[in-house]
Order: structure tokens, then sequence, then C-alpha cells
């Protein structure tokens, strides 16, 4: 589990940007564009905060 826990920041950066590409080219929502903000930010914080417990 813990070396799930240490991608966990990358997973939801890559989650984010699939939301930002399917805004962009698939469903021009403003629910994209919120949830892939969300995404973006949880998953920088996580990897900083993951990385800097684990590392």
């Amino acid at each position: 589990m813990e070396a799930f826990m240490k991608y966990l920041g990358v997973v939801l950066l890559i989650l984010g940007v699939i939301c930002l590409v399917i805004y962009k080219y698939a469903q021009p929502e403003n629910w994209l564009l919120v949830s892939g903000m969300v995404l973006e930010v949880a998953g920088i914080l996580a990897y900083i905060f993951i990385n800097k417990r684990l590392g």
C-alpha cells in the first residue's frame, strides 16, 4: 500500500489532465473545469506532503 501512496499525487494529476482534455475536445461543461482544477491542486499537494513524509 505504501508503494501506491508514493504515486497518489501523480495519479491525481493525470486524472485532472484527463478532465481538462475532455473539457477541451468533447464536452465543454463547467463541472469538468472545476473537477480538473480540484484534482490538479489535490495532486500537487498530495505529491508534496506524501513525499516529504515518506522521503
